[in-house]
């Protein structure tokens, strides 16, 4: 399997990168590596005959990009060149086996991500992780959708949930999260493949985590509100801080209150109260 690297140089890089990789990461690209000029994003060869950029044209920066293919073996190499910690204050440091251990803080999340997987979106990461050291988890039933490398699932058991469940659609993250979260000391996360409609029949849950984006939240809330009660608390980012009014509005007529927003740049996650 092969894989092709498209070298995006974006000007100005910022915001322009980040709102073109949200834009692009619904034609199937799978992880973005930034740079002082832009960024590169990788897509599965087979799945490149879906992109097409003709109608992505901005007012406010201008982007140019060339395609290189690259061989699967070195994926683990070009992520591993690419890849730096991610900070939480002092609360927390998401890093690679690499990397070496921080002593000033407080918890650490240790992954590896495979063929899939490089660093994602570290605002929306960041802005998660922060508003759930400010979450009560202690013997919380917790859903993490679009688990990715398993790091929602990973701190939502570090800070005292009781069962945690992570979904997602790709079979490498799957497998790459049930490896994360045995290494981290939680082989009792349970990891599926598959989508929403897994969720028909689940028992009700505490908090749910959705770090996706603003088409997929907007198809996946009503699902989400059949599976939350009275009081429980549902986490939303993956999008810009102008679709927070959106996204509210779908939350509302789906019987959830809108708590408060917090933004990273141009990224924003929302907390919201099921009615």
């Amino acid at each position: 399997m092969s894989y092709l690297a498209y070298n995006f140089n974006v000007n100005p890089p910022q915001p322009g990168s980040d709102i073109l990789i949200a834009m692009i990461s619904e034609f199937g690209f799978e992880s973005f590596d930034h740079s002082d000029t832009g960024f590169t994003a990788y897509i599965k060869e087979e799945e490149a005959m879906n992109v097409d950029f003709s109608e992505l044209q901005f007012e406010d920066f201008t982007y140019k990009f060339n395609i290189e293919k690259i061989a699967a073996t070195n994926w683990n190499a070009e992520w591993e060149n690419n890849f730096e910690p991610v900070f939480v204050g002092n609360l927390l440091c998401i890093r690679a086996p690499f990397h070496n251990k921080n002593a000033e803080v407080k918890h650490e999340i240790v992954i590896m991500p495979k063929m899939s997987f490089g660093t994602g979106h570290h605002q929306t990461t960041r802005l998660m992780c922060r508003q759930m050291f400010e979450t009560d988890f202690k013997n919380k039933r917790v859903l993490d959708m679009g688990t990715g490398t398993g790091i929602l699932a990973i701190l939502a058991k570090i800070l005292g949930a009781v069962e945690v469940i992570g979904i997602d659609i790709d079979e490498w993250s799957v497998e790459n999260s049930k490896e994360n979260c045995a290494s981290n000391g939680y082989p009792d996360i349970i990891l599926k493949m598959g989508d929403v409609d897994l969720l028909e029949g689940e028992k009700p849950f505490d908090v749910i985590l959705a770090n996706i984006n603003k088409n997929i939240l907007k198809k996946q809330i009503p699902s989400y509100s059949k599976i939350m009660t009275s009081g429980t608390t549902l986490f939303l980012s993956g999008f810009f801080t102008t679709d927070v009014e959106e996204l509210s509005s779908v939350a509302s007529a789906n019987e959830f209150n809108f708590s408060e927003s917090f933004q990273e740049n141009e990224w924003a996650m929302m907390v919201l109260q099921k009615k």
